[in-house]
């Protein structure tokens, strides 16, 4: 079964996303448990907590699929000690946040070298940064997100994620969530190599450690390296790819979440992806 859904607003407090979700027709669900422009946000009140459950109950949300997101300001690789020092803790505070909700799942970017350390030394830097908030936290399994390699981003590349992984010492709290913007943008074709390329996922990564999807189409040819979303169908990803994606059994019962440009459109959208299935 698809569990498909989109990243949908928080504004007014977290208790908001699962209503919001269910507006769409969605059984799955992103959002950022916190303002995901500032470094240090309110902590969660009992009342937004006690709340948020009860909404996800009413909406039959199960925890294994909804994806939060956390905070953009963060760079677990980052060469600069302020930097670094900002991040972990940002970083430990959305895990803690997540095992608070009940939420299984913390999506994120792995990190920016800034061209200031090589590519390796920043890889090391993100690992050790998730050990440390994996010691400090239960029950959250922290989820890498594969970028389109803009800029000094890591993790355009499989082999770079893989790097990551070894490298973490609970690997049952660790996986990967890939999006298909950024796949494709990162040099991946999945339109005209669709087994070829998601079978590098399996071959470099395995497929036990994919734990949700980004479901995008992209406004930039492969190979970009531009991360620029598109909704579905609207895109050079085209129909056919959504089609045979839907069909695919490899991305049953994870979380599928639209990140697309345009929010006026997610019903649709969901509606449209289901009717491929």
């Amino acid at each position: 079964m698809k569990y498909i859904g989109a990243h949908v607003s928080a504004g007014g407090g977290v208790e908001n996303a699962p209503l919001n979700a269910a507006a769409i027709g969605a059984n799955a669900f992103a959002l950022f448990t916190k303002n995901q422009r500032q470094w240090v946000s309110a902590a969660l009140t009992d009342k937004s907590i006690s709340c948020f459950k009860r909404n996800c109950d009413a909406g039959g949300f199960d925890t294994a699929f909804i994806l939060p997101h956390d905070s953009y300001l963060i760079n677990l690789g980052s060469p600069d000690e302020e930097g670094i020092m900002k991040s972990r803790v940002a970083f430990i505070d959305e895990m803690q946040r997540c095992e608070q909700l009940g939420l299984k799942l913390l999506n994120f970017h792995p990190g920016s070298h800034l061209n200031k350390i090589s590519v390796e030394e920043c890889l090391d830097r993100i690992a050790a940064n998730i050990n440390l908030a994996l010691s400090m936290t239960k029950g959250v399994t922290a989820v890498i997100e594969n970028t389109a390699g803009q800029g000094s981003n890591v993790g355009n590349k499989l082999e770079e994620i893989r790097y990551i992984i070894e490298r973490i010492d609970d690997k049952s709290r660790v996986g990967v969530c890939i999006d298909t913007c950024h796949f494709y943008s990162a040099g991946y074709d999945i339109v005209n190599d669709y087994d070829g390329a998601f079978g590098e996922v399996e071959r470099v990564i395995g497929l036990e450690y994919l734990k949700a999807i980004h479901l995008n189409d992209t406004k930039k040819p492969l190979g970009s390296r531009v991360d620029r979303h598109e909704s579905i169908g609207l895109g050079l990803l085209g129909m056919g790819f959504f089609s045979r994606f839907m069909k695919d059994s490899r991305f049953d019962d994870i979380p599928i979440v639209l990140e697309t440009p345009d929010d006026t459109r997610w019903a649709e959208e969901i509606a449209l992806l289901r009717s491929l299935e």
